[in-house]
Protein backbone atom coordinates (compact mmCIF):
# COMPACT_ATOMS: atom_id res chain seq x y z
CA UNK A 1 0.00 0.00 0.00
CA UNK A 2 1.55 3.15 -1.07
CA UNK A 3 0.70 6.31 1.80
CA UNK A 4 0.18 9.58 0.16
CA UNK A 5 2.37 12.33 1.21
CA UNK A 6 1.33 15.93 1.33
CA UNK A 7 4.13 18.52 0.93
CA UNK A 8 3.03 22.37 2.06
CA UNK A 9 4.77 25.60 3.68
CA UNK A 10 5.34 25.45 7.34
CA UNK A 11 3.48 28.14 9.62
CA UNK A 12 3.80 29.28 13.46
CA UNK A 13 1.33 26.94 14.32
CA UNK A 14 3.16 23.57 12.77
CA UNK A 15 5.97 24.56 15.06
CA UNK A 16 5.17 22.61 18.24
CA UNK A 17 4.87 19.30 16.12
CA UNK A 18 8.29 20.19 14.34
CA UNK A 19 10.04 20.72 17.19
CA UNK A 20 8.65 17.39 18.26
CA UNK A 21 10.26 15.82 15.46
CA UNK A 22 13.72 17.68 16.16
CA UNK A 23 13.86 16.85 19.93
CA UNK A 24 14.73 13.53 19.64
CA UNK A 25 17.67 14.03 17.49
CA UNK A 26 19.16 16.51 19.90
CA UNK A 27 18.78 14.13 22.74
CA UNK A 28 19.27 10.74 21.66
CA UNK A 29 21.49 11.39 18.27
CA UNK A 30 24.47 12.71 17.33
CA UNK A 31 22.86 14.18 13.68
CA UNK A 32 22.75 17.73 15.08
CA UNK A 33 24.98 19.10 17.25
CA UNK A 34 22.97 21.22 19.03
CA UNK A 35 22.85 19.86 23.20
CA UNK A 36 19.98 21.47 24.33
CA UNK A 37 16.51 20.84 22.74
CA UNK A 38 15.75 25.03 22.17
CA UNK A 39 12.49 25.91 23.51
CA UNK A 40 9.41 26.16 21.58
CA UNK A 41 9.61 30.00 21.13
CA UNK A 42 13.25 29.76 20.21
CA UNK A 43 11.73 26.97 17.36
CA UNK A 44 9.12 29.30 16.25
CA UNK A 45 11.56 32.44 15.55
CA UNK A 46 13.66 29.80 13.62
CA UNK A 47 11.05 28.97 11.19
CA UNK A 48 9.84 32.84 11.08
CA UNK A 49 14.03 33.51 10.22
CA UNK A 50 13.41 31.04 7.45
CA UNK A 51 10.29 31.53 5.96
CA UNK A 52 11.47 35.42 5.55
CA UNK A 53 13.72 34.29 2.27
CA UNK A 54 13.67 30.31 2.06
CA UNK A 55 11.16 27.56 2.04
CA UNK A 56 10.31 25.22 5.29
CA UNK A 57 8.14 22.48 4.26
CA UNK A 58 6.20 19.91 6.00
CA UNK A 59 5.50 16.36 4.86
CA UNK A 60 2.08 15.25 6.33
CA UNK A 61 0.60 11.81 6.57
CA UNK A 62 -2.35 11.11 6.62
CA UNK A 63 -3.06 15.01 8.26
CA UNK A 64 -0.39 14.47 10.73
CA UNK A 65 3.32 15.98 9.91
CA UNK A 66 5.57 12.96 9.52
CA UNK A 67 9.26 15.43 8.74
CA UNK A 68 10.12 18.89 7.38
CA UNK A 69 13.08 20.16 5.26
CA UNK A 70 13.96 23.67 5.15
CA UNK A 71 16.93 25.74 3.40
CA UNK A 72 19.02 28.43 5.25
CA UNK A 73 22.06 30.54 4.12
CA UNK A 74 24.93 28.72 3.24
CA UNK A 75 27.08 31.76 4.55
CA UNK A 76 26.05 35.93 4.92
CA UNK A 77 27.74 37.45 2.27
CA UNK A 78 26.32 38.63 -0.61
CA UNK A 79 28.44 36.29 -3.02
CA UNK A 80 26.98 33.35 -1.58
CA UNK A 81 23.54 34.10 -1.98
CA UNK A 82 22.74 31.59 -4.59
CA UNK A 83 23.52 28.62 -2.47
CA UNK A 84 22.32 27.06 0.45
CA UNK A 85 22.58 24.77 3.37
CA UNK A 86 19.27 22.30 3.64
CA UNK A 87 18.24 20.17 6.95
CA UNK A 88 15.41 17.26 6.70
CA UNK A 89 14.27 15.80 9.61
CA UNK A 90 12.13 12.68 9.36
CA UNK A 91 9.74 11.61 12.36
CA UNK A 92 11.26 8.76 13.85
CA UNK A 93 9.45 5.33 13.62
CA UNK A 94 8.41 6.96 10.01
CA UNK A 95 11.81 6.58 8.27
CA UNK A 96 12.39 4.68 4.91
CA UNK A 97 8.79 5.33 3.56
CA UNK A 98 9.43 8.09 1.00
CA UNK A 99 9.19 11.34 3.01
CA UNK A 100 12.68 12.75 3.16
CA UNK A 101 12.79 11.74 -0.48
CA UNK A 102 9.38 14.01 -0.76
CA UNK A 103 10.48 16.36 1.32
CA UNK A 104 14.05 16.82 -0.59
CA UNK A 105 12.32 17.24 -3.93
CA UNK A 106 9.64 19.74 -3.11
CA UNK A 107 12.43 21.49 -1.57
CA UNK A 108 14.75 21.45 -4.59
CA UNK A 109 11.99 22.45 -6.74
CA UNK A 110 11.08 25.34 -4.62
CA UNK A 111 15.11 26.76 -4.56
CA UNK A 112 14.90 26.16 -8.32
CA UNK A 113 12.15 28.60 -8.61
CA UNK A 114 14.01 31.24 -6.60
CA UNK A 115 17.07 30.76 -8.91
CA UNK A 116 19.05 29.07 -6.23
CA UNK A 117 21.76 26.82 -7.71
CA UNK A 118 23.62 25.18 -5.27
CA UNK A 119 22.08 23.45 -2.42
CA UNK A 120 24.65 22.13 0.86
CA UNK A 121 23.89 19.51 3.46
CA UNK A 122 26.52 19.60 6.55
CA UNK A 123 26.22 15.83 7.92
CA UNK A 124 27.84 14.40 10.67
CA UNK A 125 29.74 11.66 10.16
CA UNK A 126 30.54 8.95 12.57
CA UNK A 127 33.92 7.45 13.38
CA UNK A 128 33.24 4.41 13.54
CA UNK A 129 31.04 1.67 11.78
CA UNK A 130 29.01 0.72 15.21
CA UNK A 131 28.27 4.09 16.74
CA UNK A 132 24.91 3.73 18.82
CA UNK A 133 24.32 7.65 18.48
CA UNK A 134 24.98 8.10 14.53
CA UNK A 135 25.32 6.36 10.95
CA UNK A 136 26.21 7.09 8.31
CA UNK A 137 22.46 6.69 6.97
CA UNK A 138 22.12 10.50 6.21
CA UNK A 139 25.73 10.43 3.48
CA UNK A 140 23.74 7.92 1.24
CA UNK A 141 20.35 9.24 1.65
CA UNK A 142 22.07 12.88 -0.10
CA UNK A 143 24.43 10.38 -2.40
CA UNK A 144 21.20 8.67 -3.22
CA UNK A 145 19.61 11.87 -4.41
CA UNK A 146 22.97 12.98 -6.09
CA UNK A 147 24.91 15.04 -3.44
CA UNK A 148 28.83 14.45 -4.19
CA UNK A 149 31.24 15.09 -1.12
CA UNK A 150 32.79 18.40 -1.09
CA UNK A 151 34.50 18.44 2.18
CA UNK A 152 35.62 16.07 5.05
CA UNK A 153 36.73 17.53 8.64
CA UNK A 154 37.90 15.51 11.17
CA UNK A 155 36.83 15.41 15.12
CA UNK A 156 35.22 18.66 14.87
CA UNK A 157 32.19 17.90 17.13
CA UNK A 158 32.00 16.93 20.40
CA UNK A 159 28.95 14.82 21.61
CA UNK A 160 27.73 12.19 23.58
CA UNK A 161 31.15 11.40 25.23
CA UNK A 162 32.65 11.27 21.77
CA UNK A 163 34.30 13.26 18.84
CA UNK A 164 32.68 12.83 15.27
CA UNK A 165 33.39 14.42 12.11
CA UNK A 166 31.19 16.77 9.93
CA UNK A 167 31.05 16.32 5.90
CA UNK A 168 29.80 18.77 3.30
CA UNK A 169 28.26 17.25 0.50
CA UNK A 170 27.15 19.70 -2.64
CA UNK A 171 24.23 19.27 -5.51
CA UNK A 172 24.59 21.63 -8.27
CA UNK A 173 20.28 22.65 -9.06
CA UNK A 174 21.21 25.17 -11.60
CA UNK A 175 23.27 26.15 -14.35
CA UNK A 176 26.13 28.98 -13.34
CA UNK A 177 25.84 31.61 -15.87
CA UNK A 178 27.67 34.56 -15.71
CA UNK A 179 25.54 37.25 -14.76
CA UNK A 180 23.48 34.91 -12.19
CA UNK A 181 19.88 35.74 -12.54
CA UNK A 182 18.70 37.26 -9.02
CA UNK A 183 17.24 35.29 -5.98
CA UNK A 184 13.69 35.50 -5.74
CA UNK A 185 12.05 35.78 -2.46
CA UNK A 186 10.14 32.26 -1.46
CA UNK A 187 6.62 32.51 -1.78
CA UNK A 188 4.30 29.90 -0.64
CA UNK A 189 2.60 30.07 -4.08
CA UNK A 190 5.07 28.51 -5.82
CA UNK A 191 5.21 25.28 -4.46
Amino acid sequence: MHTEIKIEPATLRDAQALLDIYSPYVTNTAITFEYEVPSLEEFRQRIANVLNRYPWLVARVQGKIAGYAYASPFKARAAYDWAVETSIYVRQGMTRQGVGKALHQALENSLKKQNILNMNACIAFPRTDDDPYLTRNSVDFHAHLGYTMAGHFHCCGYKGGRWYDMVWMEKAIGPHQVPPRPVEPFSSTTL
